[in-house]
């Protein structure tokens, strides 16, 4: 048990190897941390990364997911989200904030994906106003952006390390999306799916590391629902001027079940014991799940 004088509101390990197990957090002053669990006195790296509270943060390159470097993203309230290699000191490799004259945007959740290799890499980036935007880390440049029309709780792509294959966002009034990325048509961008889940937020989504195609959520009245999406017979087709454009699957609730009266707000599957999971929720209570006959579905 360890404590810290400012409230962390996120963290992750995914850029760090297995050995080191370090974890990286963003907190309430807009603070990027690396610590070392063994030692954790004073952070191994440390930066103000942002003007205010870090509301999100992934990471890639580590734990043997995903090509490339070890990096961080982080997005936060003050409408920016960036990038950060923890062997570069003080600055980060990218900066994705408002063009000038562009309103800023409270950033509630980011994603890698796309890592299959050393140059390719993408984040994605919710935003409170339903914005999601895709950047392209490799050039530079934003890719795609779409909304949702309501605020985007949590993103997350199928596998970090492999070809973008399809993208979940959750949303602040119960719904969420499935983006099918295989295929971006030049002016209608991703085919995608949506179902309205519950009355209540949905917090988070995290994919089965066994299989893709199964998801769970996490909801605002202390749910949790497992999907499993189905493809379509052919999952692109021409349009009318001979351009490819995707074609979304479907989605199927296989199981639910409500563990608390307050709101699941994390979930986290593990990669070694299929079914295995472990949640939170703001009852204060750390819950760890199985759950059973996946191999069957």
């Amino acid at each position: 048990k360890i404590e810290k004088a400012k409230p962390m509101k996120c963290g992750t390990f995914g850029a760090t190897s297995l050995q080191q197990r370090y974890l990286a957090t963003g907190d309430f002053g807009g603070n990027l941390n690396i610590w070392n669990l063994e030692a954790p006195e004073i952070p191994v790296y440390s930066v103000k990364g942002h003007k205010e509270i870090i509301n999100s943060i992934d990471g890639v390159g580590g734990l043997g997911i995903g090509e490339g470097a070890p990096e961080i993203v982080t997005g936060s309230r003050d409408g920016t989200v960036k990038v950060w290699d923890p062997r570069q000191k003080d600055t980060p490799v990218a900066n994705m904030e408002p063009v000038e004259g562009e309103s800023k945007r409270d950033c509630w959740t980011v994603a890698f994906g796309n890592a299959y290799n050393q140059e390719e890499r993408v984040v994605c980036a919710g935003y409170d106003n339903g914005d999601i935007k895709l950047f392209d880390l490799k050039t530079m440049s934003l890719r795609w952006e779409t909304n949702i029309k309501n605020g985007v709780c949590s993103v997350e792509f199928d596998r970090k390390d492999v070809n973008m294959n399809k993208l979940v966002a959750t949303s602040l009034e119960g719904k969420f999306h499935v983006f099918d990325m295989r295929t971006q048509h030049p002016t209608k961008g991703f085919a995608s799916v949506s179902e309205k889940a519950q009355k209540s937020t949905i917090w988070q989504v995290r994919h089965l590391p066994q299989n893709r195609d199964i998801f769970m959520t996490s909801g605002g009245a202390g749910s949790l629902h497992l999907w499993k999406y189905e493809y379509p017979a052919q999952r692109s087709k021409k349009d009318s001027e001979g351009a490819e454009m995707g074609v979304a699957g479907s989605v199927s609730l296989l199981q639910n079940v409500t563990l608390s009266t307050q709101p699941i707000s994390s979930l986290d599957w593990s990669p070694d014991k299929k079914g295995l999971c472990v949640c939170g929720a703001f009852d204060q209570t750390v819950r760890v799940l199985i759950v059973t006959k996946l191999n069957k579905v």
